[in-house]
């Protein structure tokens, strides 16, 4: 239920007053174990960290100086500012800044519906996999991959850029239990890479030339379905020649690659037919679109209609957010505008839920420098006290998945899960939240306080599942009818009239990209959820990773303690030296607490956006310096 790509479906039970947790085997892809991070849920649950009252703020921000107030009077108080930030300032100054704590549906959308009612401006999904998804509809007209279970039927599995063993679990699991080859490309050897079959290590960016490295290759020495290509294919002719004025020679110089290795993924790809499951870290970078759109004309090129995995989502979310009920537009803003939007006076308000920005968002000094010098109220509702809570003016605690229903999909695999309460412990749902302040704000709307269970009742039938079937299963796994793809020529459009349409080239290109330094990589750890569990189960790696070399030639030694620094800030950690890194890269893990350790990577990475794919987050075209101290 938490917001991970495995999206496990849970069986909890109170035992002894204890409550214990273990996968659900209705669900095939988590239903034999679930991971550290899921085995510890009670521990998170239980933990006395978690904020029990509302609280309002006593001190200058940043603080943890607040003073205990009620339900009512903190609702009251919010209320009390939407008005007040509203009549003097105008109803796009009212932001709602979410994102997914977990899964829940009614929890992760409703609030939305409030503010959407208000005419608010509301933070957009950019953040996360945002350059994929619009690289993934350039050509096949949506972002929405294979079905997993479909591995079943396959021999071979690429995981490019995702370690999985970490992040998807259950998938590796999964697919290597199906006896599948399994690949990895990555720029660092991970876990994963040390247990798959063959890795591939490639320079960072890289990426959309080792994908067109490879389709050259297999186009020029006929290693493609022609029978498929010339049936579902758009523009492959156009794409054939694009690949001729391509030298291999320079790709291998680029991507580190050789050509024989390069022909090597080239050759054993068309014998076995692979599938790829495609990261989401890499297109979060300047090349990351070009780079996903390039891996995804691979399967098409073997005969796959949708030979990836990326993105999944199921369940519509338009009528559970209220979209019907907003009269005026707010703000274009997403996650990377915020402080400048802040900084321009645009912005009074903030209600953030189901988000830590003062961990997650890049080019943190700024972010805190423009909260700190501007007139901006700031309500959150949260578990615990994060660092978010450190620049808010009031926070409420929230429950968790386990004190509420709700229904929950998965953005990997295609079950669909009914979230039963389990017992009341403390704090409010999202949902409760919302209509508590819409009755605060004299609202007469009635969508504003609309059952929970109508609203997934109608939003099951606009997707064809019967909610009595559901209700009765608790687990049902929502079928793919097609996979023909939902492009304007209704082929894969290796040529993109999508992307030429949005100024873009339409095929795949590459981006030269340079800068002073290490090139910096920020990767999600094994366990945390972003920045989610790194207070209550305190694992933590706050540690730089340098390769032997970059490390010799800086004088530093392992455990030395060195200065991290950029344009955008520097930090002093400690140093770990490892063959597992390449040359000219270094890697730091991302979004722990910065209350905990002082800061996090955060304060070294770019708020720049690629504005060509949606406006995604590029943290990872950054270079850093680091120095012995």
């Amino acid at each position: 239920m938490r917001d991970c790509y495995d999206t496990c479906a849970l069986l909890t039970e109170i035992k002894d007053g204890k409550m214990r947790v273990r996968g659900n085997p209705e669900n095939a892809i988590t239903s034999n174990f679930l991971c550290a991070k899921g085995s510890l849920l009670p521990r998170w649950f239980y933990s006395s960290e978690r904020l029990e009252v509302p609280l309002l703020r006593k001190a200058s921000k940043p603080t943890e100086e607040f003073e205990k107030i009620s339900w009512k009077e903190a609702i009251s108080i919010i209320a009390k500012k939407i008005k007040e930030t509203k009549e003097r300032y105008g109803e796009k100054s009212i932001l709602l800044y979410y994102y997914y704590g977990d899964r829940g549906f009614l929890n992760s959308n409703f609030p939305h519906r409030l503010f959407n009612y208000l005419n608010a401006s509301i933070v957009e999904d950019a953040i996360c996999d945002r350059a994929g998804e619009e690289a993934l509809k350039d050509i096949y007209g949506t972002s929405q991959g294979m079905d997993p279970e479909d591995l079943r039927n396959e021999d071979l599995i690429v995981f490019w850029g995702i370690n999985a063993l970490w992040t998807n679990l259950h998938g590796f699991i999964f697919a290597r239990n199906m006896d599948l080859e399994m690949w990895c490309v990555d720029v660092v050897k991970t876990v994963t890479a040390k247990n798959v079959d063959k890795f591939y290590k490639i320079k960072p960016e890289t990426d959309v030339l080792f994908a067109l490295g490879v389709a050259k290759i297999m186009v020029e020495d006929g290693l493609y379905a022609k029978d498929f290509v010339k049936e579902y294919i758009y523009g492959f002719d156009k794409f054939s020649e694009y690949l001729e004025g391509m030298d291999l020679g320079y790709i291998a110089k680029e991507t580190g690659v050789n050509e024989e290795d390069l022909e090597d993924f080239a050759r054993d790809y068309w014998k076995k037919k692979g599938v790829i499951h495609i990261g989401y870290g890499f297109q979060r970078s300047i090349n990351g679109g070009e780079a996903v759109r390039a891996i995804s004309i691979l399967p098409a090129l073997v005969g796959k209609k949708r030979g990836f995995i990326y993105s999944n989502r199921i369940l519509p979310r338009r009528y559970v957010r209220g979209e019907f009920l907003r009269k005026r537009k707010g703000y274009k803003i997403t996650q990377l505008d915020v402080p400048d939007f802040i900084e321009d006076g645009k912005i009074k308000f903030i209600f953030v839920y189901g988000a830590n920005p003062f961990a997650t968002l890049p080019n943190q000094n700024k972010l805190r420098k423009v909260v700190l010098e501007n007139d901006v109220f700031i309500a959150l509702h949260d578990i615990f006290f994060t660092d978010t809570a450190r620049f808010s003016d009031v926070i409420l605690p929230s429950n968790t998945f386990f004190e509420r229903f709700d229904i929950a999909d998965s953005y990997y695999h295609r079950y669909l899960a009914v979230n039963e309460k389990v017992l009341v412990y403390m704090g409010k749902s999202n949902m409760e939240v919302a209509k508590l302040l819409a009755k605060e704000l004299q609202l007469k709307e009635r969508a504003l306080y609309e059952d929970e269970e109508k609203i997934v009742k109608k939003v099951l039938r606009e997707i064809n599942i019967p909610p009595e079937k559901l209700w009765e299963k608790k687990v049902m796994k929502i079928p793919i009818s097609s996979y023909a793809p939902h492009t304007e020529s209704g082929k894969i459009e290796i040529y993109s009239n999508r992307a030429v349409k949005r100024g873009l080239s339409p095929f795949p290109m590459y981006h030269p990209v340079n800068g002073r330094g290490l090139k910096l990589l920020t990767p999600s750890y094994f366990m945390t959820i972003s920045s989610q569990y790194h207070n209550v189960y305190g694992y933590e790696d706050p540690y730089i990773y340098l390769s032997p070399k970059d490390a010799e030639k800086r004088g530093i030694k392992e455990g030395d303690q060195v200065k991290v620094f950029n344009e955008y800030g520097e930090i002093i950690t400690k140093a770990r030296i490892r063959e597992e890194i390449q040359d000219g890269v270094a890697l730091m893990y991302k979004a722990f607490w910065p209350s905990k350790l002082g800061w996090n990577v955060n304060f070294l990475t770019p708020d720049r956006k690629n504005e060509g794919y949606g406006g995604c987050t590029t943290l990872h075209t950054v270079w850093v310096e680091v120095e012995r101290i």
